[in-house]
């Protein structure tokens, strides 16, 4: 065993001997581990940091922004602010369909696709 390691131990057998490690969060439970088998192995650690840091991809952020804006919309009660609210979201979906199809997914497929999902409960 290098030093290092052997001084990493020390460290944390210390903190477990003073309790530093009993009031953690998730003590107790089973880890949730993510598969990872979908994400190239190069990429998973920073993959990891950003969803962490709770960054999402622009497809997944401009639908997140979709998704508000139609339960805004739902709940508006003032005409103009409806308006302002649908000519936001129709530019959304627009930007959305767009990247979509650089992506190689076009809008017809990601429409069924959320239907899809809708139907089987899972949500998008």
């Amino acid at each position: 065993m290098d030093i290092v390691a052997v001084i990493a131990e020390n460290k944390i057998r210390e903190a477990m001997e003073k309790g530093e490690f009993d009031n953690l969060p998730g003590k107790g439970k089973p880890l949730q581990l993510e598969d990872l088998s979908g994400v190239p192995e190069e990429l998973r650690a920073s993959y990891l940091i950003l969803k962490n840091a709770g960054v999402l991809p622009p497809e997944l952020e401009l639908h997140r922004e979709i998704m508000s804006l139609k339960k805004l919309i739902d709940f508006c009660y003032r005409e103009e602010e409806r308006v302002d609210l649908t000519r936001k979201l129709n530019e959304k979906i627009l930007r959305f369909n767009l990247l979509m199809e650089r992506r190689g997914m076009n809008a017809a497929v990601s429409f069924y696709k959320e239907k899809i999902y809708r139907k089987l409960g899972r949500g998008l």
